[in-house]
């Protein structure tokens, strides 16, 4: 299916004792369900390896795993993988350079290779159904929690089957994980998308606080004093952008989310029918076709980024 490629992965895992897998920073959903799932699939077949799974964790995705802290290990004897990521320079907790090998699986759009292999599928709804499809295709022996994450991040990542890049190569992946592995879809959901009252007060916020050109472009400049005031993180904001996907005035929408830590603004990007990842590429962002991102420095350079998406509301009127 990938045209041997998965086949040199396994290879390459199979070579290493030492593994660390990383993905992106902010990470989603499918981005720590892949890298959990990948890293406790290796542990699996492979009792004698270190596999390590690295970046800053996130509170509300516990539910998927921990992180690790990396042993003493040479890295520079070491494979280095990284998930759900286009680029090395939105990487957490991993350096290319430091590493023997690098392997990069993604379903992102990337113009240039970053890694020795790099897996890249962009017909699959998520990272997690490329693992998924690497695993079947190869008879690779996974356990029960490991497909649980798996289908996890295929759900999230096509929004429960309702985004475009829902096929039906995903529906089958989704089928077999649910047969073979007995699944408890209601323990996944309720995972998912049980929200405190607080996040739903803060998406009522962002709907009557939302921006509607009259070209179809929506956006809300979100700010630290509301995150407080609804108790919620520059994360929050981040998972909610699909919620507005079935808004008929909207035709493409966007948020922009100041994150302290970083000190950078989180734009997060969406669209229905409007390609916008070219636009998001010149402003320091890219992504797939209807769902992009960008970090940027200043205020400036997001209101460059939403007049440019406006504009290209209007073209394609």
């Amino acid at each position: 299916m990938y045209n041997n490629l998965d086949k040199q992965i396994l290879k390459k895992i199979k070579e290493y004792k030492n593994i660390v897998i990383a993905r992106h920073v902010g990470p989603d959903p499918d981005a720590i369900a892949s890298q959990i799932a990948l890293r406790d699939i290796i542990r699996f077949n492979y009792e004698d390896k270190n596999v390590y799974a690295v970046g800053i964790g996130v509170s509300k995705f516990k539910f998927l795993g921990t992180m690790d802290k990396i042993d003493d290990i040479k890295k520079e004897e070491s494979l280095l993988i990284i998930l759900d990521v286009p680029e090395f320079n939105r990487v957490d907790g991993a350096s290319k350079d430091e590493y023997a090998y690098t392997i990069k699986i993604d379903h992102h759009p990337c113009d240039h290779p970053e890694c020795d292999i790099d897996l890249i599928d962009e017909s699959a709804c998520s990272t997690c159904q490329i693992i998924s499809s690497i695993v079947f295709d190869n008879n690779i022996m996974i356990d029960k929690a490991s497909a649980e994450k798996l289908f996890t991040g295929i759900v999230s990542d096509s929004d429960r089957f309702l985004l475009s890049y829902t096929t039906p190569l995903t529906f089958n992946i989704a089928s077999k994980l649910l047969n073979d592995y007995n699944l408890d879809l209601s323990v996944i959901y309720n995972n998912l998308y049980s929200r405190p009252l607080s996040e739903r007060k803060f998406e009522s916020f962002i709907i009557n606080n939302l921006t509607i050109t009259e070209n179809g472009f929506g956006y809300i400049k979100l700010t630290n004093e509301d995150y407080k005031k609804y108790d919620v993180d520059a994360n929050t904001a981040s998972n909610m952008v699909n919620d507005l996907n079935h808004i008929k005035e909207l035709r493409c929408w966007a948020f922009s989310s100041y994150d302290e830590k970083s000190k950078m603004f989180r734009i997060n990007i969406r669209s229905r029918d409007i390609v916008i990842n070219d636009v998001a590429q010149l402003h320091n962002g890219g992504g797939h076709k209807f769902a992009s991102g960008a970090r940027l420095s200043t205020q400036e350079e997001v209101d460059a980024l939403f007049k440019a998406l406006d504009e290209r509301c209007k073209e394609s009127k």
